[in-house]
């Protein structure tokens, strides 16, 4: 077991990182909207998380280097490097900046389960003031660097909070043969593309790339470390699908027809806490929230660090100006007369296309010899990766043309 503790590498944070605010409420409203109909693109999320996972800590591993640091490196010409340095930076910038409202409004939707009437009146403006402690929190957490200890406490609230919904989705005896087809024969029920887009962005997040690649290179240090790190990937990655696939099931048998707050969400608990379900979903979207506060913003920084090339350190003042920049925008978006729950929605969405710019980033450098030599993509690597690329454009495509067709 101390063996094992010692092994834990990054895949746990990352698989940590998207079992969020956005993960609870996408599979809730998932499986409360369309049953088990959509659990094939939860099964999906999973593999393609796994194959673009072990990319980005093979590269990692491998060059010694983060992902935004061998694009840079990569990229010759002047003209393509400065337009990928522009693309990449807003991209995640933008995405990160939406991510971080969902992760703020995320942990206010918990936390107004247990401070209700938290909205106040300036002028014309209804603001919650739920949005700025959060994000105070994650600026002082941020700030002084020291956040190990209350990171592993709100992780493992978190991690509690997700194996009830695991044996909730075992209480409520759902049956298994809809299960079963949910999983393996595809549907796309009416208007339910978005949600899809959405499942698949709440689970591929693309700064985890980024964030995996910078923290493999940490904890491995050579290329015989490459099966611990595969390991550690396929066992973390798979676990946080678990948990993602159980909430689905849970949301199908609570008997609701919509999901807009978190009274809403915790009736997926009710068969195991009774009554107190709302109280331990409250503490449990906090958590997730304030933690992914963190990592978001941070995530962000690393990306714009390694692509301006910056050598200064983290405690920087151009790189606590980034994260700094990140969660002003995050609160500010979650402070706007948004329901939380469609700001939640948005985020994971925009993350779905984002995943086809950054995966499309991953797949070029993994085939490069001079930069991995004989560790590049194999055939069947390549395969899933290309298909899961084409996937992501072509989810990415029909919600453009889907919001487009509204106006």
């Amino acid at each position: 077991m101390k063996n094992w503790f010692k092994n834990i590498g990054p895949a746990t944070l990352i698989a940590a990182a998207f079992i969020g605010p956005g993960t609870v409420t996408l599979c809730s409203i998932a499986g409360v909207e369309f049953g088990y109909h959509l659990l094939w693109a939860m099964l999906l999320s999973v593999i393609a998380t796994i194959v673009l996972q072990e990319m980005a800590a093979r590269l990692g591993i491998i060059t010694q280097k983060g992902l935004s640091e061998v694009l840079r490196n990569e990229i010759k010409n002047p003209f393509f490097r400065v337009f990928s340095m522009v693309l990449v930076i807003s991209a995640i910038v933008v995405g990160n900046a939406a991510y971080e409202a969902g992760n703020i409004s995320g942990g206010v939707l918990g936390l107004s389960a247990l401070i209700p009437n938290s909205n106040f009146k300036i002028e014309s403006f209804t603001l919650n003031y739920l949005n700025f402690v959060i994000g105070f929190l994650a600026f002082v957490i941020l700030y002084i660097s020291n956040y190990k200890i209350l990171e592993k406490i709100l992780v493992i609230l978190v991690v509690l909070m997700s194996f009830s919904f695991v044996i909730t989705a075992a209480i409520t005896k759902p049956d298994l043969i809809e299960i079963i087809k949910g999983f393996f024969i595809p549907k796309v029920p009416k208007d339910s593309l978005l949600t899809i887009i959405g499942l698949i962005g709440t689970t591929v997040v693309p700064y985890n790339l980024f964030l995996h690649a910078s923290l493999a290179k940490e904890k491995w240090l050579t290329k015989e470390d490459l099966p611990l790190a595969r390991k550690d990937t396929f066992i973390a990655v798979i676990l946080g699908g678990i948990v993602s696939m159980a909430i689905i099931i849970s949301a199908s048998a609570s008997n609701l027809t919509s999901v807009h707050n978190a009274m809403d969400l915790a009736k997926g608990l009710e068969p195991l806490y009774g009554n107190a379900a709302k109280y331990f979903l409250a503490i449990g979207l906090f958590a997730a929230g304030i933690t992914s506060a963190i990592t978001a913003p941070l995530a962000a920084a690393f990306v714009v660090k390694g692509m301006m090339g910056w050598k200064s350190g983290l405690k920087s003042k151009r790189f606590k100006a980034v994260w700094m920049f990140i969660l002003l925008l995050g609160v500010l978006f979650a402070s706007l007369n948004i329901k939380p729950i469609e700001i939640i929605k948005f985020a994971q969405i925009t993350n779905g296309l984002l995943l086809p710019i950054i995966s499309a980033f991953l797949l070029w450098i993994m085939n490069k010899k001079d930069v991995l030599g004989k560790y590049t993509n194999n055939v069947i690597q390549n395969i899933f990766g290309f298909v899961i690329l084409g996937l992501a454009i072509f989810l990415g495509l029909k919600s453009i043309w889907k919001v487009l067709e509204t106006f």
